[in-house]
């Protein structure tokens, strides 16, 4: 039986992949922030633990958790909790960013960290990390995600180098709309975190808030079931040879084929049209 951990549970991608390797036999430790979700996997029959990717302690505890249920073994970390913070990269306090960076980057690598040892000694270990279409174009309005992913993609090749030869495996999978409750969080951050009374982009801030709350007209014959993003990581997790980098949805493989053909300025004019 293959052991998996996997963050960012309560909903979305990372529950539905929760399912899907349940299902395949795989003994998986379905993680949460919230204590309530963590009740409703349990509820659903999941090894549930509670862990707050903001918080040291919080990782420590779930780590030794998994540690003492599988006799120290890990076969494999799926990286997935995380949220988008919208707003103009000029109206982002440094308060503001460093709660992206805590949930989206530091969290990630510190528990990477701290399980990097135990897949050492066993000799193999595979690291999947959830990242983003948006790991490697940026879209305004999105500039604290944008960076977060950007740096997600930037920690994950540097791993690749330095785990060559370990037995450990290390891949990016990077979707770009797909269904779960990201706009929904994201619109709670935007409210809890932008002043937009005194922005010069307070014009455009209603039609962000029309996106996140309706959802984003342009993106919507793109968006994907979770099932997309589940295909990838079975394949990461399974293959002898697993790819660096997966892309799921079409906006992501057009923007992948247009960042390598196109000047920057030409990207640019498309990327700023793209949406608010």
């Amino acid at each position: 039986m293959q052991t998996i951990l996997i963050t960012g549970c309560s909903s979305g991608i990372g529950k539905h992949c929760a399912i899907r390797l349940k299902e395949l036999g795989y003994q998986v430790f379905a993680t949460a922030r919230h204590y309530d979700d963590v009740k409703a996997l349990k509820a659903d029959g999941f090894n549930a633990l509670q862990l707050d990717l903001d918080s040291s302690e919080s990782i420590q505890q779930a780590v030794n958790e998994v540690f003492e249920q599988t006799g120290g073994r890990l076969d494999a970390l799926f990286n997935n909790g995380a949220y988008g913070q919208p707003g103009a990269a000029e109206d982002l306090t440094r308060d503001v960013l460093r709660q992206q960076f805590e949930s989206n980057f530091f969290g990630w690598v510190e528990l990477t960290n701290r399980i990097l040892p135990i897949m050492r000694q066993q000799g193999h270990g595979r690291i999947i990390m959830n990242s983003s279409v948006l790991g490697f174009v940026a879209l305004k309005y999105r500039g604290a995600y944008n960076a977060s992913k950007f740096a997600i993609e930037g920690i994950t090749d540097t791993y690749r180098l330095e785990l060559k030869g370990s037995g450990i495996d290390i891949c990016l999978i990077e979707p770009g709309p797909v269904e779960s409750d990201f706009r929904q969080n994201a619109l709670a951050a935007f409210k809890r975190n932008i002043v937009i009374e005194n922005s010069p982009h307070k014009a455009v801030y209603t039609q962000v808030m029309q996106r996140l709350s309706d959802g984003d007209p342009k993106s919507g014959a793109f968006t994907l079931p979770p099932e997309s993003v589940f295909k990838s990581l079975k394949h990461a997790l399974e293959s002898p040879r697993p790819k660096a980098r997966y892309y799921v949805t079409t906006p992501t493989y057009l923007f992948g084929f247009l960042k390598r053909i196109l000047p920057t300025r030409w990207l640019d004019v498309i990327l700023s049209r793209s949406s608010n």
